[in-house]
């Protein structure tokens, strides 16, 4: 209990941070001064699900599921603290590339698409989607299933924590310098939010799957490399308020 209540505050920490940086900056500031009432409603729910009740669900419901259906393996996966973390942040990394990807396939698109009406790199923006499309991301499913095999999930945490803290940082417009040393450090390997910025440009969203490390997108062909943010952030969308929380089901 007390490395979850860390993680936690890891993720929550991060988010304050993150917010607070914006309020205090001048750019950040006026992004949030021309967010409309339709925007912030829209994200509020969005991380209310994110922060709270998709947690709730991965501890009662998803892991009772795997309680019935591996009822002999709770606990079996001996694991170190570092091996464990390098599941959470380089593996299962892995499969969320895939899983963005086919998010953006055809059949998936026009849910996932919520998420791109965004137009700006904006904290609070990060778990813009309709009300049910955590349910077709891998983290709920793949985390409630280490956490329930491992037997010291500590490693497993830290991983999760930090991806939850980057997937914060990387749709904020705090941006690193590019003629800085950590930029140059951190360019070569991880998802900045230059990086997922051009992920959501109109023009260029089939790149940049990412989450965490940029050998995915490398790897496969995905990856789109540029200093500069594009001129354009967003898609144009018809859906309306209701449509973009319960789409397609309205």
């Amino acid at each position: 209990m007390g490395i979850q209540n860390f993680a936690q505050i890891i993720i929550f920490g991060s988010f304050i941070g993150l917010v607070g940086w914006t309020i205090n900056n001048q750019v950040g500031k006026s992004q949030l001064q021309v967010k409309t009432r339709e925007d912030w409603l829209i994200d509020g729910i969005g991380l209310t699900i994110q922060g709270i009740l998709i947690p709730l669900l991965q501890a009662t419901l998803v892991y009772w599921l795997y309680q019935h259906l591996l009822p002999t393996q709770q606990g079996c996966l001996k694991v170190s603290l570092i091996p464990a973390f390098i599941i959470s942040f380089v593996g299962v990394d892995y499969l969320y590339y895939w899983n963005h990807r086919l998010l953006h396939t055809i059949f998936f698109w026009k849910v996932h698409q919520v998420h791109h009406t965004v137009t700006q790199m904006d904290v609070l923006g990060t778990s813009r989607n309709t009300l049910w499309t955590s349910l077709l991301i891998i983290y709920l499913w793949i985390h409630t299933l280490f956490l329930y095999l491992l037997a010291d999930p500590t490693g497993y945490l830290l991983g999760v924590s930090l991806t939850s803290a980057l997937d914060l940082w990387r749709h904020s417009c705090l941006i690193i310098s590019a003629n800085t040393r950590l930029y140059q450090f951190l360019s070569s390997w991880l998802i900045l939010p230059q990086d997922h910025a051009w992920h959501h440009c109109r023009e260029v969203h089939n790149y940049n799957y990412g989450a965490n490390l940029k050998i995915w997108d490398k790897l496969h062909g995905t990856y789109y490399e540029s200093k500069k943010l594009p001129s354009i952030i967003g898609i144009s969308s018809s859906l309306n308020l209701f449509q973009k929380l319960f789409f397609p089901f309205i």
